[in-house]
């Protein structure tokens, strides 16, 4: 017997398309108010206003969830985050409000190895176990896919440990999101490389890509002046491609290197961070289609200037929005800072968010054909919130306006019961 739902009495607001929407065209939303959305076996079948609903026939045999004149959104899609890791540093984020630098932080035992130490040292279950705790806050704010990245191993059995790790969330009978697995085995120099860049590489391309190249769907990179800089990246990045990677990078975030420019030759899918982007970047990116993923969380906790999003989008591109969730720069998942913080701090209006936060994140994971907007079609990952417009987005500062979180057709988060 198939499993049917209604979703009654919504108000419909949600991007169109199978790919992500560039430049003006991201302030574009269909709206449908007094709208239904027919649910079977977790796939949208068709929408409608709700004066039509008795010409599906359906007779009682779909369970009804009554919206209540509530907006009714696609899934949001956290397309940037490093959700398994071991440890944590709050001693580290307490230097920096007192103002260490980074190589200060470093010399005290923070920085990225302190985090690769942890983990190193941290079983798989409890990797799980901790990522299970983030991804049910994450659903609570209406995430319905969640990309999430290794990349604290530095060597293959710890990266290894990581993807197993992603596996057994993205495979868990009780999945409550979509996992969509992303290997960041260059994301530093471990010590045992220090000053040994083009080695380490030579490790990442004859032992980690055989090794992980089934176990995740982009290869990433950080690309960055005395990490991985444009040379050892494109070389990095030409061999994942052959492996048969889509790829990723973590580009110009810390000084404009090029990282844009490299994104596009390359042909990724997304380019992430972007913070020093620079005009041939913005241009070339939005000539090839790269996805510019901006992560608003992370510039507002470094006190960092924030990527130029209005520039961007005047310039053509698809500008997604995701969290970048992780243990350093970023210990925040919250979308509701994301909305605020990329209306009020990037100029972004609220209807580019939604598009940034759904279509285009959905874009960014090479997954839009499956989800990302209230489509027939689609699968019915959708959020309800708790206001009938979509301005109480940014107007409740940093609030969570999420009422129901659906994942494939099934109600995995509800806050305030309104199931009819």
């Amino acid at each position: 017997m198939s499993n049917r739902k209604i979703i009654a009495n919504a108000t419909i607001v949600t991007p169109l398309g199978n790919s992500a929407r560039k430049g003006h065209d991201m302030s574009e939303l269909y709206t449908l108010e007094n709208a239904f959305i027919f649910i079977e076996d977790g796939i949208i079948k068709c929408t409608g206003r709700m004066t039509d609903i008795d010409f599906l026939g359906l007779n009682g045999t779909a369970e009804w969830i009554d919206a209540k004149g509530r907006v009714v959104l696609p899934g949001f899609i956290d397309s940037h985050t490093h959700l398994v890791f071991g440890g944590f540093r709050p001693d580290e984020f307490s230097w920096r409000l007192k103002g260490d630098s980074y190589m200060s932080i470093m010399e005290r035992g923070g920085g990225i190895q302190s985090t690769v130490n942890a983990t190193r040292n941290t079983s798989k279950e409890n990797l799980v176990e901790k990522a299970e705790w983030f991804i049910d806050r994450m659903i609570e704010m209406g995430v319905t896919t969640v990309e999430a990245k290794s990349g604290y191993g530095l060597d293959t059995p710890t990266e290894l440990k990581m993807l197993e790790a992603l596996s057994d969330l993205s495979n868990s009978p009780d999945r409550k999101v979509d996992i969509v697995v992303t290997f960041l085995g260059a994301h530093a120099i471990p010590k045992e490389f220090s000053g040994r860049t083009s080695e380490y590489c030579d490790v990442i391309i004859s032992e980690m890509l055989p090794a992980v190249k089934d176990k995740a769907k982009f290869f990433d990179i950080f690309t960055e002046k005395n990490v991985f800089e444009i040379e050892d990246s494109r070389r990095l990045l030409k061999a994942a491609k052959e492996a048969g990677m889509k790829l990723k990078l973590h580009a110009d975030e810390i000084v404009q290197l090029g990282g844009a420019e490299l994104a596009a030759e390359m042909g990724a899918v997304s380019a992430d961070h972007l913070l020093h982007i620079s005009d041939e970047g913005i241009r070339r990116m939005a000539e090839e289609g790269v996805v510019a993923t901006l992560l608003p969380p992370t510039a507002f906790a470094l006190k960092e200037p924030y990527a130029p999003a209005r520039k961007m989008i005047e310039g053509g591109c698809a500008v997604a929005l995701a969290t970048d969730l992780n243990p350093g720069s970023c210990f925040s998942g919250s979308i509701p800072l994301t909305i605020s913080l990329a209306c009020i701090y990037m100029n972004m209006t609220i209807e580019e968010v939604i598009t940034a936060l759904t279509l285009n994140g959905a874009a960014a994971l090479d997954i839009a054909d499956l989800t990302g907007s209230i489509e027939a079609g689609k699968q019915a990952d959708l959020v309800i919130l708790d206001f009938p417009n979509i301005n109480f987005l940014p107007y409740y500062v940093g609030m969570n306006c999420v009422n129901t979180t659906i994942h494939h057709g099934n109600i995995v988060y509800q806050r305030n019961g309104i199931k009819g």
